[in-house]
């Protein structure tokens, strides 16, 4: 990594964690940003699982190990965001209520990701399918994501007040999430190692923080052109039959720490 594109990524990521800490912070902006995190984990669930089975299909038990773990840990992950939403009496958006048109494009459109059009550029859709994603792809580009993460959630923790105690429960599942994401980036660099040298290893990590930081630039780029607006991925919980009937009790601080148990 060059000297222009070091310093772009300390801009981009100081920026980025900024911006994600302060979205935690903020109680309007919270619900989407806990929305996203939901998203996120959950749906990485199961690509991993996919990718696990072919590691066992393939022989790499080491491998597959690691993986059936990591997608374990995603699916709580996701359980604790959820959680988190119902704290505050929300829930993810229902996509297929929302218009087929609207000023945001089309349905396809609107799923695009700018951040991760730049940052596989180069690869097609059909190439990063489990069954056939290159195994160095996978394990660089996620270790990247993973590391940066696991730096990201510890700022977003560390912005909720301890004085709350939904806002404190919510910061241990948080913090605890962070310390996976740790753990999910130390087994792919040892996954990469395992298939190349460590030199060559540095090397690919470098290639693949440059595409994280033409990511960043394309990703702001997109925000700046929308003006700073983004839709929200979170609504109004629907309350279940039996919350009808006996009224809704807000879950307790241990329900959130428990998921992340």
């Amino acid at each position: 990594m060059n000297f222009v594109t070091q310093i772009l990524h300390l801009v981009g990521s100081g920026a980025t964690a900024y911006i994600s800490a302060r979205n935690m912070r903020d109680p309007l902006t919270r619900p989407h940003t806990l929305a996203a995190l939901q998203l996120a984990e959950s749906g990485s669930v199961p690509f991993l699982e996919a990718l696990r089975d072919r590691a066992t299909a393939e022989g790499d038990v080491w491998l597959a190990e690691r993986l059936d773990r990591h997608a374990n840990d995603e699916r709580r992950h996701g359980q604790i965001f959820a959680q988190a939403l119902k704290q505050l009496n929300k829930q993810v958006i229902d996509f297929q209520n929302l218009p087929q048109t609207t000023t945001e494009g089309t349905p396809e459109e609107r799923q695009r990701s700018p951040f991760f059009e730049a940052y596989f550029e180069g690869y097609g859709s059909e190439d990063l399918k489990p069954a056939a994603i290159d195994w160095t792809v996978f394990i660089a580009s996620t270790y990247i994501l993973e590391l940066d993460a696991s730096k990201d959630f510890v700022r977003m923790a560390h912005v909720l007040p301890d004085a709350d105690p939904r806002s404190a429960s919510l910061k241990k599942g948080i913090l605890s999430v962070a310390q996976d994401e740790t753990r999910h980036a130390a087994y792919l660099r040892e996954a990469l190692e395992r298939r190349v040298t460590p030199t060559e290893a540095t090397a690919i990590i470098a290639a693949w923080r440059t595409r994280k930081v033409n990511a960043l630039l394309a990703m702001v780029g997109t925000f700046l052109q929308k003006g700073g607006q983004s839709p929200t991925l979170a609504e109004e919980a629907k309350p279940t039959q039996a919350q009808t009937q006996a009224g809704s009790e807000p879950l307790r601080r241990e329900e959130i720490v428990g998921a992340g148990r």
